[in-house]
């Protein structure tokens, strides 16, 4: 196991945090003291075995020139690295890490998350991660386990557990900035009425049915005109990030902004105040009943027209 805390001896050096696991599983109580068990047989050769298996994995992390440190003398990477050593040693069949880079700021966090990742799939073993991270949930597993309130609400892969959530809370919980959630009432003919404007996505709700829509905000495009298939509000934050801009809209009749990310490089110039047509992506608009429940397409359509949905029992 790796904890966020560390948990190394501080008296100890590097070399000595990394073989004791070692030490107390192949020398006995005897071997194992200081003066006495250098006398017992086989001593040595074990104590050489185990200093073979500690410089090899200490080398392996890039610690190996920090075998004479000791803790308090390492840095919050170099102690983390210890840790996961001390783990490595053991050649265990699951590696279980708590939080582990959550002691460690952004930048050290992004490259030991990196280095975490590297050693997985070097080393081909399976690997429980517990986080609250959802950036390392995502970057670090093959598959994502969420759970809110003791509930596991979906275990899927990465990108299944963004762009295909089986309920609103996992939609809600993965995902910066947060998905925007537009409550909406199904109309006649299968279309949807939300935030004053009207969405051809068609459901098999009965008309009236109330749902909700969750729309990511790489969700829209630039429109020219309001009205159907597009959403038009009033700009309340602009927020530069480089190659993207994010929108914050204030929409008619909703107490909370849309959010919308756009490419800065093709975005003309949008000033606060200003009034924005945004048109709706229909093929990354999520239903949702207004339990949370996710309504699913019927079928998988390669038309250009909408697909049909249903709700999926839990």
């Amino acid at each position: 196991m790796v904890f966020q805390s560390y948990a190394l001896y501080p008296h100890l050096t590097v070399a000595s945090n990394l073989a004791l696991p070692l030490r107390m599983r192949r020398l006995s109580a005897f071997q194992r003291f200081p003066v006495l068990g250098r006398l017992l047989p086989g001593t040595t050769r074990i104590a050489a075995e185990i200093d073979v298996e500690v410089t090899r994995t200490a080398k392996s992390l890039g610690i190996g020139h920090l075998l004479t440190r000791k803790p308090g003398q390492l840095s919050g990477g170099q102690r983390q690295r210890v840790a996961v050593g001390r783990a490595m040693v053991r050649h265990p069949a699951v590696f279980l890490m708590d939080e582990p880079l959550s002691n460690l700021d952004a930048k050290l966090r992004v490259q030991m998350r990196a280095e975490i990742k590297e050693l997985h799939q070097r080393l081909g073993v399976t690997f429980v991660y517990v986080t609250h991270d959802q950036a390392e949930a995502m970057t670090l597993s093959d598959r994502v386990a969420v759970m809110l309130d003791g509930e596991l609400l979906q275990v899927a892969p990465p990108q299944d557990i963004y762009a295909d959530p089986d309920d609103r809370r996992v939609a809600e919980f993965i995902g910066s900035p947060k998905i925007n959630m537009l409550d909406g009432v199904v109309r006649e003919h299968r279309l949807i009425d939300v935030a004053g404007s009207t969405l051809a996505i068609e459901t098999d709700a009965r008309a009236g049915a109330p749902l909700t829509l969750g729309i990511r905000p790489e969700g829209f495009h630039l429109s020219d005109h309001g009205g159907q298939g597009a959403l038009t509000g009033s700009v309340r934050i602009i927020e530069h990030m480089g190659s993207d801009l994010f929108v914050h809209l204030d929409l008619a009749g909703v107490d909370h902004p849309l959010i919308v990310r756009l490419p800065a490089e093709r975005t003309p110039h949008i000033a606060l105040g200003q009034t924005l047509h945004v048109g709706v992506r229909r093929d990354r608009v999520l239903l949702f009943a207004r339990d949370g429940r996710r309504l699913r397409p019927e079928a998988e359509s390669n038309r250009a027209s909408v697909t049909p949905f249903r709700e999926v029992a839990r």
